[in-house]
Order: structure tokens, then sequence, then C-alpha cells
């Protein structure tokens, strides 16, 4: 299906086996799959923001008003990393549980409680205690990426998956705007002490969280079918209209040739095509849609879907971008700051931001660039997982320049950033581009543990920075090697599990 852009406001196409948009209505938040589009994004630009409103402030005015160490600052960062981690793992079933709807709207209602009580801390273990709960706020990832999955097609699920993910992550750029802005406005404006306003000024993401999430519980559905319960509902419907006839072939199936609008689901009859003994045509086809309807998730199909090689293959890609991405964001400021200590503490962080902020367009890029693969390889899975180990092993090489460059030299140093970050965020949404092609009927498990293992890639790399200390240098090129490592070390990892139906 060619692209025109008419596509970007007017009601998809749908695909008639599973009702998935074949289009993206992303100026069309009326619409079902546009409304969707809008409050994944939504929601998820708002939780990160959240997420991220500490560092912004951390570095000067909270730091002096708790008298808190480098050392603690750090251990703070580590601590929300590890509480998102353990709720990316917890949301993935959840997902396949009770639908990602409920999740995103549960996680973020109880992520808005600890940022309303952020004022609340007085010293570093009040810091500790506070970050860890609205670390949850960053579990939202998990059902952002299986909501969007459920609802858009394989030919645009990789664009869906990143464009949502790319703006939601950059509410970790705006944040360093933002959170300053109210902290000043309430400071001059208001005449707030420094101590008051920066506790006031968790207020407005609080306000804002519970808004969202209200709007998504109250304005959306669960699946393209209505509730979460009628998952399979499509699917059960488009066999039931497969009807074998005396002759073995199929007497009325779903248009294959074309797709059907959300406003017209009128029934079609083409030529009969398929033959049930040998599962081929429109018998395999829908096997093919059916395999992929989401189950509840079991411990033994929980642990089969961990231990996949293919899960370790993309756990690894997600480990390095995202993870990565999480680790230097935390510290670009600084590191700008003690290279070109002439910027100051606030232009050092708005150059910072612009690291996070590039996700608007890097993220959306990997995932495009990901569906044209697929698309134009005649939807072969190899060269769409290519596309994730070159933009990895492109990044890592990208930072261990930096690392070893170490420039003083503002234009080369901001340049050198705005390539690695172009790969290294572009990583992020090739990574979930294929995810939906993987294990599809565990898509919430698979998503968990995959986002789960971006924040422990954070961890990791946090550690690292810590014990560097201010030598972030020596960091950025120790991560660059393990990025190209790890990226060349699954290189040989089939696509998709041997003996997988479907795999679209």
């Amino acid at each position: 299906m060619g692209f025109s852009m008419k596509m970007l406001w007017s009601a998809p196409e749908l695909n008639p086996y599973n009702k998935k948009a074949k289009s993206i209505p992303i100026f069309n938040p009326v619409n079902k799959y546009g409304r969707v589009f809008f409050f994944s994004y939504l929601g998820f630009f708002i939780a990160f923001w959240s997420w991220y409103a500490f560092p912004p402030l951390l570095s000067k005015s909270i730091k002096a008003d708790m008298h808190l160490s480098q050392n603690q600052i750090a251990n703070s960062n580590i601590i929300a990393l590890t509480a998102t981690l353990l709720v990316r793992a917890i949301a993935g079933p959840m997902c396949d549980h009770i639908g990602p709807r409920k999740t995103f709207a549960a996680l973020l209602f109880m992520g808005a409680i600890p940022t309303a009580l952020a004022g609340t801390a007085h010293n570093a273990m009040g810091l500790y205690f506070i970050r860890f709960f609205v670390g949850i706020l960053g579990g939202t990832f998990v059902p952002c990426q299986v909501w969007t999955t459920g609802f858009f097609d394989k030919n645009i699920v990789g664009t869906a998956n990143a464009l949502v993910g790319g703006w939601g992550n950059s509410g970790g750029g705006i944040t360093y705007f933002v959170m300053p802005a109210i902290y000043d406005s309430l400071k001059k404006d208001q005449g707030l002490t420094s101590h008051v306003a920066w506790r006031v000024s968790f207020i407005v993401p609080f306000i804002l969280i519970t808004a969202v999430a209200c709007g998504l519980l109250f304005l959306t559905d669960d699946t393209p079918t209505g509730h979460w319960s009628e998952r399979g509902v499509a699917t059960s419907n488009a066999s039931h209209q497969t009807v074998v006839a005396t002759t073995g072939t199929l007497d009325e199936k779903p248009m294959t040739t074309g797709s059907i609008s959300s406003n017209d689901e009128k029934k079609h009859h083409p030529t009969p095509t398929g033959d049930v003994e040998s599962a081929t045509g429109e018998v395999q086809v829908i096997d093919n849609y059916q395999h992929e309807v989401i189950q509840k998730p079991t411990f033994k199909e929980a642990m089969k879907v961990l231990i996949s090689p293919q899960t370790l293959m993309l756990a690894a890609g997600y480990f390095n971008s995202f993870g990565a991405e999480l680790a230097v964001n935390s510290i670009l400021g600084a590191y700008y700051l003690k290279n070109f200590p002439y910027l100051g503490q606030t232009t050092s962080g708005r150059w910072a931001a612009m690291f996070g902020l590039l996700n608007v367009v890097t993220r959306p890029l990997g995932g495009f660039i990901g569906d044209l693969i697929y698309k134009y390889t005649g939807g072969n899975l190899w060269a769409k997982k290519c596309w994730i180990h070159f933009v990895g092993v492109m990044a890592g090489i990208f930072i261990i320049i930096i690392g070893k460059l170490n420039s003083h030299t503002q234009d080369t140093m901001f340049g050198l950033v705005a390539l690695f970050a172009i790969f290294l965020e572009a990583g992020n949404g090739a990574n979930f581009a294929l995810v939906p092609h993987i294990h599809p009927h565990a898509n919430g498990i698979l998503s968990g543990i995959i986002g789960a293992t971006g924040n422990f890639g954070g961890v990791i790399y946090a550690i690292i920075f810590r014990y560097n200390k201010t030598d972030y240098a020596k960091t950025f090129w120790i991560i660059g090697v393990m990025m190209i490592v790890m990226n060349l070390m699954f290189a040989w990892v089939a696509p998709i599990p041997k003996g997988q139906i479907g795999g679209r």
C-alpha cells in the first residue's frame, strides 16, 4: 500500500482478519486508531517527563537544599532506573493478563502519587524513596508498545511503535526546559524560596499525569474489537466465515487483496481459494492470525519466551541502545560543563537536553526504516534484524570516538554526540520494529522483558559512570566496546524461533 498525505488524518484501511490499521491517522484523534496513537505517546511523554523531572533541578537546587554529595545524586539516579526495571518486568505479564490500556492507566495513577509527594523528601534517604516510586512511571513504556502493536498491522507497526516511543522519550528532553522554567517562575513571580519552589513544581506533572490517565481510561479501547476479553473476536469471526465446500475449497473468506476502511466493514465474497488438508491459502492465513492473539501468560510460557535466543538477541540490542541512552542522558550535562565550564549549568543542561529531544526524529526513523526494509525485501525479517545490528555497531563506533577524542571544541563535541544519538536512538526504534514479529502470542511478556533489559543496561552503565567518577571520556569508550561486542555476539541468531507460525 503506497503512502499519501491523506493517510495522516483519514480513517485507516484495516486488515480484515485482525482489524488492525494499515496506516497511522496521526492527526485524527477522533478516529479510534488515532485516539490510541495519541494517548500512547502522550501518556508515555508525560510519564517520561515526570520520571526525569528530578535531574534538571537535582544538580543545583535540590542538591543545595538537601546538602547532597555527588555520590548520593548518582545513587538516586541508579535507584530510579532499578525501580523501572522491576516495574517493566511486571508490566509485561500484566498487559497480557488485563490488557495494555488498563495497565497503562494503573501505572500512571500509581506514579502520580509519589510525584505529588516529591516535596516531602528532606534528605538523601527520602530522595531515594521518592525516586524509587516515581520510577514506576518509566514502566509505562511496556503498555505503550503493546497497545500500539495491538492496533497497527505488520506493515506499519514498527513506525507506530517508534513514533510513540520516540515522541514519548522526548519528555526526557523537554523536562530540562520545563522543570527549571516552572521552578524559576515560582521563585520570581510567586516569591517562593528555593526550598519551597522546587517542591511545589512537582505538583504540575502530578496534575498532568492524572488528567492523561483519566482520558486514556475513559476515551479509548483495549483492542480494535473492544474489550480485552474480545481480543480474538476478529480472527474468530474470520474463521467462522470460512466454510469448507464439498470440493475442498473455501467458499467464503475475507478480502486478501486490499483492505477495508474502519468506516466500511461490509462483507465481501471474492473467489474461493485455499485447501484445508494442506493448510494452505486462506486456512493458513487464518491460522497465522489466530496464533498471534495474545494468550493469558503462564509461568511455563513466560520461561520459554525468556530463554529464547531471539529474546536474548533483542534484549542485548535494547540493553545497549536504551540502556546507554539513559546513562548518557543522566551525565551529559555534567560532561559538557566539565569540558566547557564557561557554558554554565543552564546552558550546558540545555545542550544536553538536545540529546533526548532528538528522539522526536531518530527513534521514529529507526522504526520507519525497519518497516521500509521489511517492505522492499518482501517481508524478509533477516533484513529487519540486520538493521538493528548495523545501527548498534555504528553507535558503538561513535561513542568510542567521543571517548577517545574527549574534545574541548564545542562544534566537534556536539556534532559527534548528535551523530552518536542518531544511531543509538534509531536502535530503539529498530528493536521494537522487530519485537511484534517474535512470540506474538506473548507480546506483553516479550515487551516487558526487552523494556526491563533496557533499564538494566541503564543501571549497569550508570554504575560504570559512578565508579569512574568524572572521567566521562573513559566510560564512553568502555560503553562503546561493550555495545559492539554484544551486537556482534547475537548476529547469528535467526530473527524468529524455529517452527513459529506466521512471522509476517
